[in-house]
């Protein structure tokens, strides 16, 4: 990871001298996303005649900010809207992807950390079901702050939440965990029982820094706990482009990271907010806007990553 933060820190020396040296007028990359990203058409999903068994998807950046839950909340509406079966986790004790889907988090009788730490307890005893046909919820709140802690005793505490997803694994199609702004034993916990990492990642110059770090605990989670974890993919988020260092930032991320970097752009919009606030995804608030199609796109590329071959 030691190459990773050098070209950060290069990157960061590259961009003051470009910032400086910049007039009024000069000729800057181009300010469409895709013309950084864009390697092939993306095909439209197949229907499903069954569903599962599910792939785990992680979101994970220890940097807060960067998008996590709105994409968690977005990318598992789109799925749902192309027919498939998705469970959101909300493994944050801010509780902000349940509040996202409209769930008050201080309302709740059992949350995740329940499931966690009561063996009586059970995904059905917490499941809610979304506005959204096909798209279900485990809730969290504050008291998974303490799951934290009491993890620590138990036995084989990286593995807890991968045991206890086994029952609903063929039950669904994508399983998204949304992972708070850390690396502590919950985020290990959500990276052992994933498939895949995908990492939303701000279209600002710092952010490469915190990617390095979590590159490094992904590396250290396949090797001792997880021999299957992938880096699903890496999502450029907030991007501006009337901005001179979003264009930058997207074409170093690409240049690093090459075809891990997802084609699919999500764009700076107010509506993200405005549906937070509504505590629907985007795609029901607002199906036409751009982060509408931004999620659809992604959705397509995620699917399109783990369709059969051939």
């Amino acid at each position: 990871m030691a190459g990773i933060d050098d070209r950060a820190e290069a990157w960061t020396t590259e961009l003051r001298a470009e910032q400086a040296s910049l007039t009024l007028g000069a000729d800057l990359g181009p300010a469409d996303p895709s013309a950084y990203t864009t390697r092939r058409p993306i095909p439209q999903p197949m229907p499903l005649d069954r569903h599962g068994p599910a792939r785990v998807i992680a979101m994970a950046n220890q940097k807060g900010g960067v998008g996590k839950t709105t994409t968690t909340i977005n990318l598992g509406a789109a799925l749902a809207e192309y027919g498939r079966k998705v469970l959101l986790l909300d493994f944050d004790p801010q509780g902000a992807l349940s509040v996202g889907l409209g769930v008050n988090p201080h309302n709740l009788d059992l949350s995740v950390y329940n499931l966690l730490m009561q063996d009586e307890v059970t995904i059905d005893d917490i499941l809610i079901k979304t506005n959204v046909a096909g798209l279900h919820l485990l809730p969290a709140n504050i008291d998974l702050s303490a799951a934290e802690i009491q993890l620590v005793t138990e036995v084989a505490r990286e593995m807890v939440l991968k045991r206890l997803l086994r029952p609903v694994m063929n039950e669904y199609d994508f399983i998204l965990i949304d992972c708070q702004p850390s690396l502590g034993l919950l985020a290990i916990n959500a990276l052992t029982a994933a498939h895949g990492v995908l990492v939303p990642l701000e279209c600002e110059f710092f952010s490469l820094r915190g990617v390095a770090l979590l590159l490094d605990t992904i590396d250290k989670v396949r090797e001792r706990l997880n021999f299957d974890l992938e880096l699903e993919g890496i999502l450029a988020t907030m991007y501006d482009s009337r901005t001179t260092h979003c264009r930058q930032v997207l074409q170093r991320v690409v240049e690093a990271f090459g075809d891990k970097v997802y084609q699919t752009v999500i764009t700076k919009t107010v509506k993200f907010p405005e549906s937070t606030v509504a505590g629907a995804p985007i795609t029901s608030l607002d199906p036409s806007s751009s982060g509408a199609r931004n999620y659809r796109q992604l959705a397509r590329e995620v699917i399109a990553a783990h369709a059969p071959k051939g």
